[in-house]
């Protein structure tokens, strides 16, 4: 009896036990359908730093590939549908990943399409030119360079870069260009996602773009919670 008891008695506290919680991705409104995902996840919205953690689906289930620091933009983060350009703000949602690029070599592994920066590498983030959002070699005449980033002079941020596909597809003027997920700078970044060299030479190479990869960003709970998007 006393056996049978002390059995019962143990099966009552681990039924008081709660189960372990799901995994991030499990909880998200959209992965995007691949089997990869980036998470960046911030306490709030006003928060400069946070968690990247980047994700397989295996056998029905989101599996942690590997985590790291991350910090977001100067301003903290903004709901990316109505974002301004300008506004240091990390725009939030759920984006395609369509190319990397860097100054340095891509680090072994590396399977996305990757782009070496050169002297003539811009970004042109001026809204009133036809490359608006858009890498581009050289910078056309219709960009101003007070109004892009001259990649090349980035030597840190932009060893390694993976392009987020924030406002990409379909640009809107003032919405916001340039956005990245890049190696960590000084500080906060202007609107960026940024993470040590070491994590970012990780990242690049582990994505995948034949298992559709995708990168969310958001915070905790709110209306920027990531679990929305």
């Amino acid at each position: 009896m006393r056996l049978a008891a002390a059995a019962l008695a143990s099966a009552s506290l681990l039924a008081l036990v709660p189960s372990d919680p799901s995994t991030l991705p499990e909880r998200m409104a959209d992965t995007g359908g691949g089997s990869q995902l980036i998470t960046a996840q911030a306490p709030r919205e006003g928060s400069t730093s946070g968690t990247l953690t980047w994700w397989d689906r295996r056998d029905g289930h989101w599996v942690k590939a590997g985590s790291a620091a991350a910090r977001f933009g100067a301003k903290g983060l903004a709901e990316g549908g109505s974002r301004k350009q300008g506004s240091n703000t990390t725009p939030t949602g759920l984006y395609d990943l369509p190319f990397a690029f860097g100054i340095k070599a891509a680090p072994a592994g590396t399977a996305v399409p990757y782009r070496r920066v050169r002297e003539e590498s811009w970004w042109c983030q001026d809204n009133d030119s036809r490359s608006y959002n858009r890498w581009t070699e050289p910078r056309p005449a219709d960009c101003r360079a007070s109004e892009s980033e001259h990649l090349i002079a980035y030597e840190t941020q932009y060893a390694y870069a993976l392009v987020v596909g924030f406002n990409y597809e379909r640009p809107v003027r003032g919405r916001g260009a340039g956005i990245f997920l890049h190696v960590d700078g000084a500080g906060a970044t202007a609107g960026c996602v940024s993470v040590s060299e070491e994590a970012m030479r990780r990242v690049l190479g582990w994505v995948d773009p034949a298992r559709g990869p995708r990168m969310a960003i958001g915070t905790v709970s709110g209306r920027t919670a990531i679990t929305r998007y």
